[in-house]
């Protein structure tokens, strides 16, 4: 089977998916969403905690842990492989998060599967699928995570020190407040490299019609950005030109009758 040589990975159609195969695996190593909170508790200190992909917290995630507690909102459970956090008996299980590694991994793998397709069909019809299913990929591991916060925030432990809290949903991104508590969500890095790493795809896959190389790229993009007043001045003189012109009425007035003649 033929496979493409080192040369045809300066294309962007080929070169790209390789790149965001790297930064899926390297964003792993970085935390996916940051939390920093506020309460009178600790009155001069800031409280971070960061998560990963996959179980494992780094920061104040004990002292936050504690804090949560007051509320009765814990940690979730990942269930199938061990924390490096303590588990609460009443947290959520949440099993995927422990298959995190295997998304990124996954979508890794079909990213470099895809840039040494043998032929140039192959390779267009490898990128449609890879950027389709990547997108869809994250849309639901987004989606699961803001279930998951909804879940835990609506079932607070009824034992909690602090009673009468009303059921809350942590957002992905924004600030809010439960009782004398007061997050601010973020994203990580790892989440900003996951996100290139789809916009290469994007990249990858508008360019797959074409054998651009690397070297190219920076003049088609000078190109694009010169071009683009004429095209918005052009798109503004065809709606000036449709709305000066005169205008022809559709249909022809009658002509008024002639007076009969008598001889």
């Amino acid at each position: 089977m033929q496979r493409p040589t080192i040369d045809d990975f300066r294309e962007i159609r080929r070169g790209l998916p390789v790149g965001a195969a790297l930064l899926f695996v390297a964003a792993l190593a970085f935390p996916m969403w940051r939390i920093s909170v506020d309460a009178v508790q600790y009155p001069s200190t800031t409280l971070r905690v960061s998560l990963y992909a996959y179980p494992h917290l780094t920061g104040d995630f004990i002292e936050m842990a504690r804090l949560n507690h007051y509320v009765g909102f814990y940690f979730p459970d990942p269930v199938l492989v061990e924390p490096n956090f303590p588990v609460e008996e009443n947290a959520i299980d949440v099993p995927e998060w422990s298959l995190g590694p295997v998304a990124f991994i996954g979508v890794s793998l079909l990213s470099v599967f895809v840039a040494v397709a043998p032929t140039v069909d192959k390779l267009k019809r490898g990128l449609k699928y890879q950027f389709g299913g990547t997108v869809l990929v994250f849309t639901v591991m987004l989606a699961d995570i803001q279930y998951r916060l909804w879940e835990a925030g609506h079932t607070l432990d009824p034992g909690a020190p602090v009673m009468g809290v009303a059921g809350f949903t942590p957002p992905l991104w924004g600030q809010y407040q439960v009782a004398n508590i007061t997050s601010v969500s973020r994203f990580g890095l790892g989440a900003y490299m996951a996100a290139t790493a789809v916009g290469l795809l994007a990249v990858s896959y508008y360019y797959r019609d074409q054998a651009a190389t690397f070297n190219e790229l920076p003049a088609r993009i000078r190109n694009g950005l010169t071009g683009l007043p004429d095209a918005v001045r052009d798109r503004d003189d065809d709606t000036d030109d449709e709305e000066g012109a005169p205008h022809h009425p559709t249909t022809t007035a009658a002509e008024p009758d002639q007076p009969e003649t008598h001889s």
